[in-house]
């Protein structure tokens, strides 16, 4: 009885492409929105992750996420190092100043001031130079997307000089910093050397990053941090998500992303059950002849299952694997780096899909189910 069923989902090969495209469409759009979506979402969080030295963040008690940040005073930096529990603490400075070359090409970027003596909060990953060369005098190390924004016909290397708030700036060092949520270049240099970047101010300290003794967790150090001196402390992933959470409270890219999201699953539950519900009707006599002869109600059932699970799996395959190659296409290019098809979204559309392959087949059963054996013997 299977093999009919399958012969019978086959044989009208215009619908059943039509059913296993729609599934394949709602499917491949689904997973690229969501990853996309949560791509862009990690990003505005990367700064924070990119950070594996430390695992508390400091800061005034009005900053909400990275990108806004007043700052400190530099005995706050005392007075996180006097809090029990801190194995060490150290400064962070981030400034947005503009960035010149010799050409006349400019754009703003991410200036990150690094602790002069142990260099915390550089993420470790470098493509060209070393860390180190950062104490070297007027010296910065720069990420692969903002080198070729900056010197777009000019490949990878070290030595070009950059002019930032009217100081000369050499690049020592190129790294693969994880991208931003926008297309700044990101600069790292030593917290003395980014001062003199970001001009004269009375305070300048924007981040205390902290790391807490053996036995004590992130969260327990930042509510000590917290009670103890007032500013605001959290953990990294705290912090990261709280970077997240503000992007999504405050613009316009949850609602645009779930205007697309919707519109796939409409496709998806309605193209997609229709095109099954009218697959089934018209094969209805078929289903009345398996009736006459004695075929009885639970195996019709599994039969319309079965046909709606090959035709629903075959449609969510299809999909993921256009997902998968626009992701492998896309993830190499630097303004699109770090966004991927995540395991977490094909896992959740294919909950969803098999919901929505499962309404359709109810829809369709119902049909089948009512039917009588004596409609086969009607013109």
């Amino acid at each position: 009885m299977y093999f009919v069923a399958l012969r019978m989902l086959s044989a009208d090969k215009a619908k059943y492409l039509g059913l296993v495209f729609a599934i394949a469409f709602s499917t491949f759009l689904l997973e690229n929105q969501t990853s996309i979506f949560a791509g862009i979402m990690k990003r505005t969080a990367n700064r924070i992750l990119d950070v594996t030295d430390a695992e508390v963040w400091v800061m005034d008690p009005a900053t909400q996420y990275f990108d806004e940040t007043k700052a400190l005073k530099d005995t706050d930096l005392l007075r996180v190092r006097a809090v029990p529990g801190v194995a060490w603490a150290v400064r962070l400075l981030k400034d947005l100043p503009v960035a010149r070359t010799a050409s006349g090409r400019f754009n703003q970027a991410i200036v990150i001031g690094l602790d002069d003596a142990t260099l915390t909060g550089a993420p470790r990953r470098m493509l060209l130079g070393s860390w180190d060369r950062l104490r070297e005098p007027n010296s910065i190390i720069i990420d692969e997307a903002g080198f070729r924004l900056l010197f777009p016909s000019t490949p990878l290397r070290t030595g070009d000089t950059l002019e930032l708030n009217d100081r000369r700036a050499t690049i020592v060092g190129i790294s693969d910093a994880a991208a931003p949520f926008t297309n700044f270049p990101i600069m790292h240099a030593r917290y003395s050397e980014a001062r003199e970047f970001r001009g004269r101010e009375r305070s300048q300290l924007s981040f205390v990053l902290a790391r807490p003794q053996p036995g004590i967790s992130p969260n327990d150090l930042a509510n000590r941090i917290s009670s103890t001196t007032g500013l605001r402390a959290r953990s990294s992933l705290d912090f990261a998500w709280d970077c997240i959470r503000y992007y999504m409270a405050n613009t316009g890219i949850p609602v645009n992303f779930g205007i697309t999201i919707a519109i796939a699953i409409i496709v998806g539950l309605v193209v997609s059950g229709q095109t099954f519900y009218l697959f089934t009707v018209e094969n209805l006599r078929q289903f009345a002849a398996l009736k006459a002869i004695g075929v009885t109600n639970p195996t019709l059932a599994r039969m319309v299952l079965l046909q709606a699970a090959v035709a629903g799996f075959s449609g969510f395959a299809i999909g993921t694997g256009m997902a998968a190659l626009f992701f492998e296409t896309f993830s190499r290019q630097l303004a699109t780096r770090g966004i991927i098809l995540l395991w977490q979204n094909a896992a959740g559309v294919a909950a969803l899909m098999a919901l929505v392959v499962l309404a359709a087949a109810a829809l369709s059963l119902r049909k089948v189910l009512q039917l009588e054996p004596a409609a086969v013997f009607r013109s």
